[in-house]
């Protein structure tokens, strides 16, 4: 049988980047859903849910493995997803701003009509982070379709003082549990079956 064909449901570049480090063939496609959170669900099954929904839109072809994720930030009791404008991207620094939060990240792996999902929790903590250096930062474009409002990966990693977890689940595709989830569908990602020649 020819090996299964694996789908990132996801557009994020940042996704794609830690995929093909795993050094497996994929296409890849975004998916629309709505992703905002429901009445009184908690932020690990609002990631949970909307990772399973993107893997379960996308797919469209049997032969197909598809895999999904979902990243949210989590401050006390707010859930920070996308900033919908400067000021909602400003307010979610500002909150960010000398304290730890938690990031979310979903993962699920869709194969053979079964889905697994995987959980990633990291703790990360900013340094105090100025107004103007807020302003800044926005303006630079990259906060805008961030989780939380920056890129780990980026320039507001100059923000990070430190970080406890999966740095790979904070950009935005933890290794670890994409790895478990994929081995399970048949990609054994050490020894090479469905590795790129």
């Amino acid at each position: 049988m020819p090996a299964p064909l694996l789908h990132l449901a996801s557009a994020s570049p940042r996704r794609q980047e830690i995929l093909q480090g795993l050094g497996i063939s994929f296409s890849f496609a975004g998916v629309q859903l709505d992703e905002r959170r429901l009445s009184g669900e908690a932020a690990e099954t609002m990631v949970l849910r909307l990772a399973a929904g993107k893997a379960t839109l996308a797919n469209t072809a049997a032969s197909r493995v598809v895999i999904a994720a979902d990243t949210a930030v989590v401050a006390g009791a707010e859930i920070y997803g996308k900033p919908r404008d400067r000021d909602e991207g400003l307010a979610m620094l500002a909150s960010l701003s000398g304290r730890t939060h938690r990031v979310l990240t979903a993962v699920a792996v869709l194969s053979r009509g079964d889905i697994q999902t995987a959980l990633s929790t990291t703790e990360v903590r900013f340094r105090e982070i100025l107004p103007d250096e807020a302003l800044a930062y926005w303006q630079s474009g990259e906060p805008c379709d961030k989780a939380g409002a920056y890129a780990i990966q980026g320039l507001g990693g100059i923000f990070v003082e430190s970080i406890s977890g999966s740095y790979s689940g904070v950009v935005g595709l933890p290794v670890f549990e994409t790895a478990r989830l994929l081995r399970t569908a048949g990609f054994d990602l050490v020894f090479g079956s469905h590795r790129k020649p």
